[in-house]
């Protein structure tokens, strides 16, 4: 039986992040059980969001500049020892489109949630 991790997005478009994931979800579901548990779509709801929800793993949308990802994953990393985050790159969703991304969570999903394992950047 696999683990399941609880995941947290952050992402302006709280929708595109639900039906992304949910593809994610289910083309992985054989290897991962993986509960997208909330979306956050503001920096400031962050922090309580992780407090109320405790996730194994946190990604950030491509809307995010690298400075506000770091910023994000610095909020999980301080309130969550040991959370495994995922950033995807600034302008990936509008320069490649959305199956793009969903092909690049997979691929590096081995690397983000098995210990030992290095992402594909």
């Amino acid at each position: 039986m696999s683990a399941t991790f609880r995941l947290v997005t952050v992402n302006t478009a709280p929708e595109r992040a639900k039906r992304l994931i949910g593809r994610v979800v289910e083309d992985v579901k054989d290897r991962y059980t993986i509960i997208h548990v909330a979306n956050v779509e503001r920096i400031e709801e962050v922090k309580p969001t992780l407090e109320r929800e405790r996730p194994d793993v946190l990604f950030t949308a491509s809307m995010w500049t690298p400075e506000q990802a770091k910023e994000i994953v610095l909020i999980a990393q301080e309130l969550i020892p040991g959370i495994k985050t995922f950033s995807i790159p600034y302008g990936f969703q509008v320069e490649k489109g959305p199956d793009a991304v969903v092909e690049h969570i997979k691929e590096n999903l081995p690397a983000i949630l098995e210990p030992g394992r290095t992402a594909q950047l």
